[in-house]
């Protein structure tokens, strides 16, 4: 047998994404690993199949395990690879102000973090001088580009961009269901378990704060309500937590809504 065919083969998986410290989500190699992979020795290569690169997926996987929903959460969420269709769950409430040309589609990351106290909600409020949404509480999240391959990649990268939430500290579950909102966007929520170890860095242009709430406390029917408001002429019926120093409420609130809902559908 000559040197060729006792060389290992490439690890690679096809999923060809590079992260912010350019390791492969794919298979876990470096860039310079990846790029290397043809002139490394034989034992090098074996080191990094059978040590390293499985160090780096129990490293990945580790602050993942540690919500201790999990599986009640996969079992409750659109899968994360089949984004769902329909026109939002509350599109009948908005149909009259809607606009008739297609939505704006958008993904937010409803970032859950493992925390030895209980699981928290990782929100954020905006900076009071934005023209739209300015001071409110939300997820982080906006418009998806062309260049996002989904809603989960659209909800990383805007993450990434607003509080620096790495894509390596992200381990996306699945979907809730889609969203319509008053200014004509289809929202995507999609939630995710965060890494207890990220630390916040807000862009202050658009984040003014970082915080976390107890997700037991959001998904208490006891703790949400709702209020009336008036908007183009109809009394409209909006949903609203209060939380100390916070107002969470509109979009924000109702997605929570919707994530508490489908975990009390489940058998």
């Amino acid at each position: 047998m000559d040197a060729s065919s006792r060389a290992i083969a490439s690890p690679c998986i096809a999923v060809c994404t590079l992260d912010s410290d350019g390791v492969c989500e794919g298979c876990l190699r470096h860039i310079d690993e990846i790029a290397g992979w043809s002139r490394m020795s034989e034992d090098h290569r074996q080191r990094l199949m059978r040590e390293t690169l499985p160090s780096r997926a129990l490293a990945r996987q580790a602050f993942a395990a540690r919500l201790q929903e999990r599986e009640r959460l996969l079992r409750a969420l659109h899968p994360a690879d089949a984004p769902p269709s329909g026109p939002g769950w509350n599109h009948p409430e908005l149909a009259d102000i809607l606009p008739d040309t297609p939505l704006a589609e958008a993904a937010v990351l409803a970032g859950l973090v493992p925390r030895e106290g209980g699981t928290q909600v990782l929100l954020t409020r905006r900076t009071e001088t934005l023209r739209h949404h300015g001071g409110q509480v939300g997820f982080p999240g906006g418009r998806i580009e062309p260049d996002d391959i989904d809603p989960v990649a659209a909800a990383i990268r805007e993450s990434d961009e607003e509080i620096a939430l790495k894509p390596g500290q992200v381990r996306p579950l699945g979907y809730l269901d889609p969203f319509v909102t008053i200014t004509g966007f289809r929202v995507m929520p999609v939630v995710a378990v965060v890494d207890p170890a990220f630390v916040p860095q807000p862009q202050p242009d658009e984040v003014a704060e970082v915080f976390e709430v107890p997700l037991s406390y959001l998904m208490d029917p006891g703790n949400l309500r709702s209020i009336e408001i008036e908007h183009r002429g109809r009394i409209r019926h909006v949903l609203e937590y209060s939380w100390p120093g916070q107002r969470i409420w509109g979009a924000t609130a109702a997605i929570l809504y919707n994530l508490r809902r489908r975990l009390e559908q489940l058998p």
